[in-house]
């Protein structure tokens, strides 16, 4: 139980790791997709970072969706610059487990990324995602304009009382503006479509979030 505790204990700034100034070696392409992971984006492209568990199929989740341009896992929300993979496991980051979306606002709306961020976990759920038990597990959204900020809020408030009516507790999702996005080595990147058969822990409520999904006039 102890153990637990110290897994799901967010660190201070003052005792996260050191990390790099570097960034960290990680694909230059998409494996799906082969756009560039790292930009250049082209022009009246927009940002996203959503995190809700293991990020491998997280990302999946993403870059299915018509109208996203390239995704990549990461993280965010932490202290730590340039942090390893083994680095933010072990919980002295303070970094969540994170997917980068890049889309086209005029083919998806950020909405709709909000409906599948949402409905693919179970954002109840403090500090983990299923077994998997950790501060880098933690469901969170990190908006990159006040006007995902305000979208972000929103939708929260709704799918809450939706969960409600079913018998969840309260969203727990950490909501915050983004902050750097630290991109992961190069295997994580796109792990799902290398590892067909690959961990996905990720599992939703069941629960339909009742957020508006028509791409923007």
């Amino acid at each position: 139980m102890f153990f637990t505790r110290q897994k799901t204990r967010l660190i201070d700034a003052a005792s996260a790791l050191p990390g790099r100034p570097e960034p960290l070696a990680t694909a230059e392409r998409h494996f799906v997709n082969g756009n560039p992971l790292k930009g250049p984006y082209p022009a009246g492209l927009e940002t996203a970072i959503f995190a809700m568990g293991c990020y491998w199929g997280a990302e999946r989740k993403f870059w299915t969706v018509p109208g996203v341009w390239v995704t990549a896992v990461g993280n965010a929300g932490g202290f730590t610059p340039n942090p390893t993979y083994e680095e933010v496991c072990s919980g002295q980051t303070g970094h969540t487990e994170s997917v980068l979306v890049v889309y086209d606002p005029a083919k998806v709306s950020y909405e709709a990324l909000l409906k599948v961020f949402f409905e693919s976990h179970d954002p109840t759920q403090f500090m983990r995602q299923g077994n998997d038990i950790g501060t880098q597990y933690r469901s969170a959204a990190y908006w990159t304009s006040p006007a995902q900020r305000d979208a972000l809020l929103a939708a929260k408030a709704v799918y809450e009382e939706a969960l409600k009516a079913r018998g969840y507790g309260a969203i727990v999702t950490e909501i915050a503006e983004a902050g750097p996005f630290y991109f992961a080595e190069a295997h994580h990147q796109q792990y799902l479509a290398k590892n067909p058969a690959g961990y996905c822990g990720l599992g939703g409520t069941g629960v339909s979030c009742p957020v508006g999904v028509g791409v923007p006039a």
